[in-house]
């Protein structure tokens, strides 16, 4: 008898929730509203993992996944979902974790930020791997089992410069003689159309290998890199002349950023532009404040800011991230910024810049700013603009700056920074209250 349940909700990794007898079933493909007939993959103590074998009464926000791929590759978890329904999924799971673990409700709600869905992916990390019994290299995505790599040709989120031609790239490491000592390729695309492709290799390449990789590089007018150690062994290898760097530029400010392939950047080039442009109009820098910009990698947010405030201390944990931001500051004349290096994850200790702030923009990674919320007090912001790329943490560090340091969570939006995938980046804007 085939198994067939009616999906209630959606988790937020975009797996359909059922439930029978009792016991929750997630159900990948599967969306709110349908009828599915499903297949058991995973049984647990209290729950199970299914896949959906039939769509019985399909969701009108169901819609054909354009990438072939899709079934199997675990670079994108909604292709199924129509975008603007993602978008509200997103939107509603930020307002349910920020209530749900923070015990907080933004007094605004400001409309999702978004961009094109697809193309617009910059930088990402490909695995390499040669499958003995198929004798056939691979290269891709993990698949959504996680278990192995998905076969891929092609890629609709990535951008144009190298989303059509994975195949073509595939191709080109099955002719090298080291292919299995390959594990891994980077990415990293700068303006306009500058694609970088770092190659992890595990034993030393041959001339003939290095020549293979040059040749791809002219055909498909890339910067070819090898990194046979850690990443400071990363090194260009095509062109031969030119710079190391690539760029990308914040028009609505009259910048642009230097960067190296293996610098952390923001990963949707149509966003950032708009994404910094609202964190200006929200956080409102005056010309006679002192702002503080932490977590700033190499100063995408610190420039803007500089343009507009009287100072403004960029604090990084990367050294090498904190020189790139000089060099970047230094470019545009914009000697109003201080930067400094710092481990943010613990807590705020005697510095010389830990002083007081008119305002603070803060960009962590996933795990948050707890440390810094925690002993807000030392930099006294009236202001607090958080850029968030985890709603739980975001959720928690909103708690404690609501319920503990008395601020006002003035107003607070979803950015679909990955369309697509569960990834969910948000904006906020917190005011010290009277």
């Amino acid at each position: 008898m085939a198994n067939i349940v009616s999906i209630t909700d959606l988790t937020h990794d975009y797996r359909g929730i059922a439930h029978v007898d009792g016991k929750t079933i997630f159900i990948t493909n599967a969306l709110p509203g349908e009828e599915v007939q499903y297949e058991i993959l995973k049984k647990h103590r209290s729950y199970d993992e299914a896949k959906a074998t039939e769509i019985l009464s399909p969701s009108p926000f169901r819609v054909s996944p354009p990438c072939p791929f899709f079934q199997s590759c675990g670079g994108c978890s909604a292709q199924h979902f129509q975008i603007e329904a993602q978008r509200h999924h997103k939107q509603a799971l930020l307002l349910e974790q920020l209530a749900r673990i923070g015990k907080v409700t933004g007094k605004e709600i400001a409309p999702p930020l978004e961009s094109p869905p697809w193309h617009y992916r910059t930088k990402a990390r490909l695995g390499v791997r040669y499958v003995e019994k198929k004798q056939k290299t691979i290269v891709g995505f993990r698949e959504k089992n996680g278990r192995y790599l998905a076969d891929l040709e092609s890629c609709h989120v990535l951008h144009p410069s190298i989303g059509p031609h994975l195949k073509q790239l595939r191709d080109c490491i099955e002719t090298l003689s080291c292919k299995k000592e390959i594990p891994q390729i980077e990415i990293a695309v700068g303006e306009p159309s500058q694609l970088a492709l770092i190659i992890r290799h595990l034993t030393p390449l041959s001339e003939e290998d290095k020549k293979r990789l040059q040749d791809f590089g002219v055909a498909y007018d890339c910067r070819i890199y090898l990194q046979p150690h850690g990443p400071q062994s990363i090194h260009k290898i095509w062109p031969l002349q030119g710079s190391d760097f690539l760029q990308y530029s914040l028009p609505g400010f009259g910048l642009t950023f230097e960067f190296h392939p293996c610098d952390f950047t923001q990963i949707n080039s149509f966003l950032n532009p708009l994404m910094v442009s609202q964190a200006m109009e929200w956080l409102q820098p005056q010309k006679e404040e002192r702002i503080l910009d932490l977590f700033c990698g190499l100063g995408n947010f610190t420039l803007p800011l500089a343009q507009k405030a009287e100072h403004v201390v960029g604090i990084e944990g990367s050294d090498t991230m904190v020189h790139r931001a000089k060099e970047n500051a230094k470019r545009h004349e914009l000697h109003n910024t201080e930067f400094y290096a710092a481990d943010l994850f613990q807590p705020l200790a005697q510095q010389e810049w830990i002083q007081s702030f008119d305002a603070l923009l803060l960009d962590p990674p996933r795990s948050g700013a707890e440390a810094i919320v925690k002993s807000i007090e030392k930099l006294n912001p009236k202001r607090i603009l958080y850029v968030s790329c985890n709603p739980d943490t975001f959720a928690r560090d909103a708690g404690i700056l609501v319920h503990e340091k008395h601020y006002d969570l003035l107003k607070v939006g979803m950015m679909d920074m990955f369309p697509h995938t569960a990834h969910v980046e948000s904006m906020a804007l917190f005011q010290k209250n009277s």
